[in-house]
Formats: C-alpha cells, sequence, structure tokens
C-alpha cells in the first residue's frame, strides 16, 4: 500500500468545480457516494490508466464497459486516425454506416434493422418513442433500478409498491410525462402481469436491461425473460431489450444470444463505437419502417453515424468477432471470480457477488441480490473502504456500490494476481 498523490487532481477538481456542475460532466465520477477528491485521467493503455499526478491503476471501469478490446488498442486508434484524416463529420451518408449496422445484425439476428445515434441515452429515447407510435399506446412498462439513460420518460421509481405509476426520480420531469410509465420489480414477472391486468390495452412496451448494470450486476433469474416474453407477445405489446451494457459484453449477440430470448427491438451502446460515442437501437422490419423518412414517428441526429465512431465500431466488433475471443475473455472472468471468491469468503466479510460473462459486482451483504430492493442493502460504508483500500494499491474499480466492474481482453495473469493478492489486504482492514 502506497500513498497516493493526489495534489494535481485535487487541483483540477477545484478549477472544474468553478465551471462544470459538481466538478464532473457525469454524476458517478464525482466519488460522493465513496468520498474523496475523483482521479483526472491523463493517460490509459490495455488494462491501466494514468492519473495527472502520475499514479497508475489496473483499471475495471473499463469506460463503464466498452474498453473491452483494452484502451488504445491500436486497431482500433488506427481506424479513428484514418477516419479523422478523410474529415471528422459530413452530415451525410457513409459506407461505413452500412458496415457497422451489417456487423450489428449479424451478432443480433432480431436486428433485422439498424438506425445509428450518438449515445445509449438517445437510443433509449428513440426506442421508446417508435414502440408508442408503432403500437399507437403510450404507456411503457420499466424496472426499479434498471437504467435507460436520462430521457424524461425513463426517470421514473416505484412510487409506494412496485404497482403504482411512476413518480419523477428528478426535479424537471413532468409528472404528466412520468405517470405513462409504469414500474415492476426485477425478476418478479407477475408484477408485471399485475400491470397489465390493470391498463388493458395500454402498454406499449416493457423495457429491460435483460443483465441491469446499473443497479450492481443483477442475473435474470430462471423463466423472468421467458415469462416476459409470452406476457408482451400475448398483451399485443413490444419487449425492448436494453442492452447498452450487456450487447458485446455477456456473449457477442449479447443477452439475448445467452439466454436465447428473441426481443422486438433492442437498444445497444458502449462497445459497437470502441470507446466513442455511439449509440444504436433495431428490431423488427415492420417496426423499425415506421420510423421516418419511411414511416411517421419522427428521429433525427446531425452527428448520427459519425464516421470516426462508425470506423472505431467497425474495428472493434471485427476483433470481437474472432474466433476464441469470448473464450479467452470468460477465461480470465473465472480466473478473476475464483480468486476473489476465495478472498472474500476467508476474510468473514459479507459480501454477495453476482456476474454475468465478464461483468460482475461485489455486494457487501449477504444477499442473495435479486432486485433493486435487496442490492441497497449492502453496507455502502464497507464498499466505500474496500474502494479506496484498492485504489491505495493500485487497483480501480467503480466509485459507486451499485455499478459494474469489467474485464477486458487486455487482463494479464499478473494484473489479476495482484487485484486478488490487494483485495484480501484489504479485507483484512475491512474486517478489522
Amino acid at each position: 500500500m502506497v500513498r497516493l498523490k493526489t495534489k494535481e487532481s485535487e487541483k483540477l477538481f477545484r478549477a472544474a468545480s468553478k465551471v462544470i456542475p459538481g466538478g464532473v460532466n457525469s454524476p458517478v465520477r464525482a466519488f460522493r457516494s465513496v468520498g474523496g477528491t475523483p482521479l483526472f485521467i491523463a493517460k490509459a493503455k490495455g488494462a491501466t490508466v494514468t492519473d495527472v499526478d502520475g499514479n497508475t491503476f489496473i483499471d475495471y471501469v473499463s469506460s463503464w464497459g466498452p474498453m473491452i478490446l483494452g484502451h488504445a488498442h491500436p486497431k482500433v486508434v488506427s481506424a479513428i486516425r484514418g477516419a479523422a484524416g478523410r474529415g471528422t463529420s459530413y452530415g451525410a451518408p457513409t459506407e461505413g454506416e452500412i458496415r457497422l449496422a451489417t456487423l450489428i445484425r449479424n451478432a443480433f439476428p432480431s436486428m433485422e434493422k439498424v438506425r445509428l445515434v450518438s449515445s445509449g441515452t438517445e437510443a433509449a429515447m428513440s426506442v421508446v418513442r417508435l414502440a408508442r407510435g408503432y403500437t399507437g399506446r403510450d404507456m411503457i412498462v420499466k424496472f426499479e433500478g434498471c437504467y435507460h439513460g436520462h430521457a424524461d420518460s425513463m426517470l421514473v421509481k416505484a412510487g409506494s409498491g412496485a404497482l403504482t405509476f411512476g413518480q419523477p426520480d428528478s426535479p424537471g420531469v413532468p409528472k404528466d410525462l412520468a405517470r405513462h410509465t409504469l414500474t415492476a420489480t426485477f425478476n418478479d414477472a407477475g408484477s408485471v402481469r399485475r400491470l397489465f391486468q390493470r391498463n388493458p390495452g395500454r402498454i406499449a412496451a416493457v423495457i429491460v436491461e435483460p443483465v441491469p448494470g446499473n443497479m450492481g450486476v443483477v442475473p435474470p433469474e430462471p423463466g423472468f425473460l421467458e415469462e416476459l416474453r409470452k406476457l408482451t407477445r400475448r398483451e399485443k405489446a413490444l419487449l425492448i431489450f436494453d442492452e447498452v451494457i450487456s450487447g458485446f459484453r455477456v456473449a457477442f449477440g449479447g443477452a439475448q444470444e445467452l439466454f436465447g430470448i428473441e426481443p422486438d427491438l433492442t437498444v445497444l451502446g458502449k462497445i459497437i463505437g470502441g470507446g466513442l460515442p455511439v449509440g444504436a437501437f433495431g428490431g423488427k422490419r415492420e417496426v423499425m419502417d415506421a420510423l421516418s423518412p419511411v414511416g411517421p414517428v419522427y428521429q433525427a441526429g446531425t452527428l448520427s453515424g459519425n464516421p470516426l465512431a462508425v470506423a472505431a465500431g467497425i474495428a472493434c466488433l471485427t476483433e470481437l468477432g474472432r474466433r476464441g475471443t469470448y473464450r479467452k475473455l470468460g477465461d480470465k472472468a473465472d480466473y478473476l471470480a475464483e480468486g476473489l471468491h476465495g478472498v472474500f469468503r476467508k476474510s468473514g466479510v459479507p459480501t454477495w457477488t453476482n456476474r454475468v460473462g465478464s461483468m460482475w459486482t461485489t455486494f457487501f451483504q449477504k444477499g442473495p441480490v435479486i432486485d433493486y430492493a435487496t442490492a441497497k442493502r449492502s453496507d455502502t460504508g464497507a464498499y466505500a473502504r474496500y474502494f479506496h483500500g484498492l485504489l491505495s494499491r493500485g487497483i480501480y474499480i467503480a466509485p459507486s456500490q451499485f455499478e459494474a466492474g469489467f474485464m477486458s481482453l487486455a487482463h494479464t495473469r499478473r494484473d489479476l494476481d495482484r487485484t486478488i493478492a490487494a483485495a484480501r489486504e484489504v479485507l483484512r482492514e475491512v474486517s478489522g
């Protein structure tokens, strides 16, 4: 354990706080839930990030998931440089957009047509509008603890129970809009069934993270996703999988490949841009053809299909499609998980780890964690001590109990052994 140098990060955070709300451009970066000053990153390479004070960390945040190949992968960097040399934006179609959409469709057969956008939030916002426009219905069902970006209709939480109308989760979200979003309990198909019973013929779609990553990783229980598929078909509503995090992460074809469920619409982001800002949504041909300019549902974006993001995405997905890639990634995740499991078990500190593929969360509680309510029982104080203990030993995990950790292909056995050893030391301190 070494005392981190933080002088430059602290200086930059003070400067940032004068011109940026909270000093950060996305709330979780502020370290509010763990305490301390956020790290200002200067560079990254492979499985590591280096901050402005010269501290280098083994990185499991992975830019919140997309750096599955590792940071600054040579083929991705080369693709971006080549694209930049030809111009950074045209506001006109390019051949690259067809190539990226085709790569996505090949991995996700349910996405017969694909629309590229600039972020996961934009994709989720657009797919909800499409679902409403296609079905002629206004209501959407989402799940407590599942995050679908910060568009108004998605920023809702349960009221006094899982079957109430949604209430705004942020000032600035009109109640009249939030009331069209119903909130159910993840892994409880009965809560969804009751919403359909109470709102016959009014629900346009059910949107779900098939593997949530924003209340920590919570796997779907056997039969849950299958029941959502049956319910939506019976009620003539659409099933939307938000695979912004799980897409190309838990399997090449995402959670829908892993669990064998075919949704009507899918939302993607993160990995499909190789680390650059991008998003996509797609689905059945007849649903997607309701979009402008073919259909009446309007959606547009000047930077949609940006040539830099498209080039990076093509390079990334091409690498991921190589034979044996996900076996290698899974082997690394298995090795780390087994090592940490032994450390947690011997420490006596109450923990519960959920993992699907190369994403995981360790909750500081006895568990099991199956939904938002059980996730919230975690000891966030213990997690904060664990976070800072690892950070002081050169290991960077999410600065929040309720986020995921991510494995990359760039992590080495030495990185993983060092992480396991650091966890062992930290847990001795946490338990004391």
